[in-house]
């Protein structure tokens, strides 16, 4: 069947979840994460799936996020339906980690913001040699959500805050490297991935070592030394200051690219890095991530940066605070309060002991 621009199906005993909404490069919607959930937890029960696939339709990218216009309406007015939607997302981010049969996300072409939320917790993830990932959220006035405080500080040395930070955009051989892709397969191979999947369900790892390709050597491999170095200072103004006495071509362009960024976004993901590399619970992440969201989400910043880089697109932000100076531990404070009761996130019904 197919509803709220997912298509929801089986095919022998394989769930599939296919995102069709092409024209915008998949940006989730609150109705896409409903669906999405309710398939997950009737297939979660159901002895007779064996796997789940989720996938896209057309050939425009896998899933660019989620569906900033429509947060930046709701912020325009209450921003109801902009923590709903957050809310909504987290769970469904929440059940794929939690969920117990083999889930393969297939990320071929742009993954970006929720879009690495719905692969990341997978158990397989698929790039393709058409595969862009990336976390670009601090360039709208916005943090590196969807469990990015839970899998970024995990990653090797200070590669997760790189790119928590800058927004960098990586390929298949990159996101192989850093275990972001579980595997690669070329974007040519992927019908017969899926078909091999659901003919054998039980042989997903045999099945990916047959049609594994090789995506050619890693950019980020020679960079490593240098992340690691300049981008594991104790704050994210060490860090520029580091950046700028480097002297190097990359990290002129990295100091550059951070200052583009909005100020109080980096401090807020840099904090919420460090928190979240110390936290046991996925879930408590997610709560955290929603007492982040529900307050950029309403700051001038989100607004400004959707105006400037979406909108009307002249890539000019007039960020509030303007510097990191003027971002102050009460501001930050703020962001990482407690909500209000019973606005606080929590998990699924089915999953509140997970």
């Amino acid at each position: 069947m197919s509803g709220a621009e997912v298509i929801v199906g089986v095919e022998g005993s394989v769930g599939r979840l296919t995102l069709d909404r092409g024209y915008a490069l998949g940006a989730l919607t609150t109705a896409m994460c409903e669906a999405m959930i309710e398939a997950l937890l009737d297939w979660r029960r159901d002895g007779a799936i064996k796997a789940v696939i989720i996938d896209h339709a057309g050939d425009r990218g896998f899933c660019a996020g989620g569906d900033i216009r429509a947060l930046a309406d709701s912020v325009a007015g209450d921003g109801v339906e902009a923590r709903r939607f957050f809310f909504t997302e987290y769970r469904l981010d929440h059940l794929i980690y939690h969920f117990d049969k083999p889930l393969v996300t297939v990320m071929d072409g742009v993954t970006m913001g929720g879009g690495v939320g719905i692969s990341w917790p997978a158990s397989y993830r698929i790039a393709t040699e058409r595969t862009s990932f990336a976390m670009p959220e601090t360039g709208i006035g916005l943090f590196p959500d969807v469990g990015g405080g839970w899998f970024l500080p995990r990653l090797h040395g200070a590669d997760g805050l790189w790119l928590a930070l800058t927004g960098a955009r990586l390929k298949a051989a990159d996101c192989e490297l850093l275990g972001i892709a579980t595997d690669v397969v070329a974007a040519a191979s992927l019908p017969a991935l899926k078909a091999a999947i659901i003919a054998d369900p039980n042989n997903i790892e045999g099945i990916l070592t047959e049609l594994e390709s090789d995506p050619g050597p890693a950019p980020i491999a020679a960079r490593r030394d240098e992340i690691d170095r300049l981008f594991g200072a104790a704050s994210v103004e060490a860090i520029l200051a580091a950046l700028e006495a480097e002297g190097s071509d990359w990290a002129d362009e990295q100091a550059r690219i951070l200052g583009a960024k909005s100020p109080l976004s980096l401090e807020t993901a840099f904090r919420q890095l460090r928190a979240g590399a110390a936290m046991h619970d996925f879930g408590e992440v997610m709560a955290m991530e929603m007492r982040i969201a529900a307050r950029l989400v309403a700051a001038h910043d989100f607004t400004e940066g959707v105006r400037a880089v979406i909108l009307e697109k002249d890539n000019a932000p007039a960020w509030r605070p303007a510097s990191l100076e003027e971002v102050t531990e009460p501001m930050l404070e703020a962001v990482f309060a407690p909500l209000p009761p019973g606005e606080e996130w929590s998990p699924l019904p089915q999953l509140a002991q997970g």
